[in-house]
């Protein structure tokens, strides 16, 4: 009767208590983190300038495709898929290299190769090259974007692989959530550098100035390799380990479970080992038939065929189909001669793959936005600095993200992920009406909430269940969705945008709301879907993987 009573008494707190509460517990929790080990903060503070660069180029990438290198929208759609896309699958498949190496060896590497490809996409708009598809200007840009790719597979999971390894038990959900919210305060602070640096340098860097913005970036790089270099040192990484078992040791005496961690990092040796022939194969001829097909170099080999088929036109292009047959091939290969990789499980593949729909909301940030509000906006303020105005959700995640993760921090993963998810997708139907800079305004403050709400728990959850020293395997294979993602995104977006946003025409012949209102019937598949899932989901789900 004692433990009943109890029970009803925390039943009847009331809202402002609980409210009060958990302000308290984000407080303690933020104060506690804003005194981490200096490691953390070596892979902090780089970060911010990271997403400060990163969101940057991505946000004017598509502009200096069309404006300078003289791409069309959908070409330029797919330079977005092989930048994005090629990121996580880089990440898919040099996640494990973060592990080996070490979080201060990978940072470094990832930096210098940042450095390099930056330069080179820099220098493709400062060499006077002839534009066009496959110029020398567009090879130049590519190779450089190529190096920053293959550099991404090392940065970002061993970024969140040294989260984990400079954190708490008690700080770990703060300090995911407040990586993921630095690089977006990087991302918001990118607006502002690069429509200021492109109108002050037009005349210098015709036609618009891109290319100053891009040499900006490369000076940014180098101070984030420096900035690596001095502050994530073996010293400052010794102590921080140390510190990080010491705390978890008082947590533990304090009633709190943690995991005993013997301060070195844990390097990966496969059990078996694995005959990549096959995929190396299919790798190959996966960049042949796409280079063959019509969406890579004119040749007389490849076949394409119209047809019409109940009244609709379809476009039948035999080597791109190959292309497409060669990743599924690969694929496949790839899991069969590995039976312990994560996508053997079924839940694990659903939960992260049905994100996809939903996920297409972050590659239209731009994909689409930064030509829908050049375009749509035209002869506006929101069109000038449309940088800006591209990357207000940026600075919104900044602020709340940390702010939803302390006070959902006991909260269930699945039900966040169904709210968050909803939340995020059924603004867009928003901007359905038409271009109002009102409805764009609530349609990104509405989407940024959802986005928070899910979004740093996900990415913690799938560092959580990773097995001992495969972290970077594991944030790899758990974005490998984002490489669907990405890619195919990457190939419709920039139709849709020649067909309902298309350069050099008046607002009024442009159809931008049904658009959206596309977008939005795909990204809310996703929450439906978590719904209709739930029972299967939670029957027996794993929350913590065995090594």
């Amino acid at each position: 009767m004692e433990e009943k009573g109890k029970e009803q008494e925390k039943v009847k707190k009331s809202f402002r208590d609980v409210i009060n509460d958990a302000f308290k517990e984000l407080h303690d929790t933020f104060v506690a983190f804003i005194k981490a080990p200096k490691a953390l903060w070596g892979i902090n503070i780089p970060y911010i300038v990271e997403g400060l660069v990163y969101f940057g180029i991505l946000t004017i990438l598509g502009k200096y495709s069309s404006e300078n290198v003289g791409l069309t929208d959908a070409q330029s759609g797919l330079v977005y898929s092989f930048v994005t896309g090629g990121i996580t699958f880089a990440m898919l498949v040099l996640g494990g290299w973060s592990d080996k190496l070490g979080v201060r060896t990978s940072l470094a590497l990832a930096f210098i190769a940042m450095l390099v490809g930056r330069i080179f996409i820099a220098l493709s708009g400062t060499l006077g090259l002839g534009n066009g598809l496959w110029s020398p200007m567009f090879i130049t840009m590519t190779g450089g974007l190529f190096v920053m790719v293959l550099a991404y597979g090392l940065f970002q999971p061993a970024a969140y692989a040294g989260v984990k390894r400079y954190t708490n038990k008690k700080t770990a959900a703060m300090g995911y959530a407040v990586i993921y919210g630095f690089m977006n305060l990087g991302a918001f602070l990118s607006g502002f550098i690069s429509s200021t640096t492109r109108h002050t340098f037009t005349n210098i860097f015709p036609p618009n100035g891109l290319t100053a913005v891009f040499w900006v970036y490369v000076v940014l790089t180098a101070v984030s390799l420096l900035i690596t270099l001095l502050l994530l040192t073996k010293k400052t990484d010794k102590n921080a380990v140390a510190r990080v078992a010491k705390e978890n040791a008082e947590l533990e005496e304090n009633g709190i479970e943690v995991e005993e961690d013997d301060g070195e990092e844990k390097v990966v040796k496969p059990d078996i080992k694995v005959n990549n022939t096959q995929l190396i194969i299919y790798s190959i001829l996966t960049v042949v038939f796409f280079a063959l097909s019509g969406y890579g170099i004119q040749n007389q080999v490849n076949r394409i065929f119209d047809i019409k088929l109940f009244n609709i036109d379809i476009h039948i292009d035999v080597a791109f189909i190959l292309f497409i047959v060669m990743i599924i091939l690969a694929v496949i290969d790839y899991l069969k001669r590995r039976p312990y990789h994560p996508f053997r499980d079924k839940r694990f593949t659903f939960f992260i793959f049905i994100l996809v729909p939903v996920q297409t909301l972050f590659a239209h940030n731009w994909l689409t936005l930064p030509y829908y509000l050049d375009r749509a906006f035209q002869g506006t303020l929101v069109s000038q600095y449309f940088e800006v105005f591209s990357n207000l959700n940026p600075i919104l995640i900044f602020i709340l993200t940390p702010l939803i993760a302390g006070l959902t921090a006991k909260a269930d993963v699945y039900k966040m992920m169904i709210y968050g998810t909803f939340v995020m997708a059924i603004p867009t139907f928003l901007l359905t009406i038409g271009p109002n800079i009102y409805m764009f305004l609530l349609y990104v403050l509405l989407m940024t909430i959802g986005e928070a709400m899910w979004s740093p728990r996900f990415l913690q959850w799938i560092a959580e269940i990773a097995p001992e020293g495969k972290v970077g395997l594991y944030m790899g294979v758990g974005q490998f969705p984002w490489f669907m993602d990405k890619v195919f995104t990457g190939f419709y977006s920039g139709y849709f945008l020649e067909k309902y946003c298309p350069k050099g025409v008046p607002t009024s012949e442009m159809n931008t709301g049904f658009m959206w209102f596309i977008y939005g019937l795909i990204a809310i598949i996703t929450p439906i879907s978590l719904v209709l899932a739930k029972n299967w989901m939670l029957k027996g789900f794993k929350t913590k993987h065995a090594s």
